[in-house]
């Protein structure tokens, strides 16, 4: 009889490993969580080394433009344009990313011209997690070529942004952001002596919102 129950206990001893070999191989595991219990798994923190990728599309309003400390008319009709950008980050630890973006800005002038915004930069940022809600916080700089017609320009510009995405699954989130633009304008002239020179008296900066809808892919 004792050598019965102790043939039982060794078979399920050598059993246990196996079993936990198959669970690791089942295609049905993620890092060893099942995927049919994604729907209740919490993300944890995000690690050195992760990366995201995302796309965005929306719109744009100008806010104000100031030029000598007054607010002058934008010229902008309607007041609302189209924006899109593509943003690549990586995360240094549980918080703290910092990437680079590349994107589009539109607006329709009175005279029915279009000028374009064509924003490239750097972006540095924090986020915090509340269960499956990530809300990074940022700010980016970078330079715009700006163009409108046969006239063009290229200078500063600073961003500061958050969003709220909800995390779908492993690889992907959707969310909301809302964007505050900065785009300084300090034309240069050729003076006298064939120096170019900047020109006070005609600086522009212009305040631009921007509301995008973003899918981000997570690796």
């Amino acid at each position: 009889m004792h050598k019965a129950w102790a043939l039982i206990v060794l078979l399920l001893v050598c059993r246990l490993p196996i079993h936990a070999q198959e669970e690791e191989d089942d295609p049905g595991y993620i890092e060893g969580i099942p995927t049919d219990d994604w729907e209740g798994y919490m993300p944890d923190l995000y690690a050195r080394g992760d990366q995201t990728f995302t796309i965005s599309m929306g719109i744009t309003t100008p806010l104000f433009f100031l030029h000598q400390g007054n607010v002058i008319n934008h010229n902008f009709t309607p007041p609302v344009g189209g924006t899109g950008q593509i943003v690549y980050t990586r995360f240094l630890g549980p918080h703290v990313f910092f990437g680079f973006e590349i994107g589009v800005k539109f607006h329709y002038t009175l005279q029915e011209n279009t000028l374009f915004f064509i924003p490239i930069g750097a972006r540095g940022g924090w986020q915090f997690i509340i269960r499956r809600f990530e809300f990074p916080l940022y700010m980016t700089v970078g330079f715009s070529p700006q163009r409108v017609l046969e006239a063009s320009y290229t200078g500063l510009f600073l961003k500061w942004g958050g969003g709220a995405y909800y995390r779908f699954n492993p690889d992907w989130s959707f969310g909301l952001t809302t964007e505050w633009s900065w785009y300084p304008q300090w034309p240069r002239e050729t003076n006298d002596e064939g120096n170019r020179v900047r020109v006070r008296s005609k600086d522009v900066y212009g305040n631009i919102l921007g509301i995008t809808l973003s899918a981000r892919y997570h690796f």
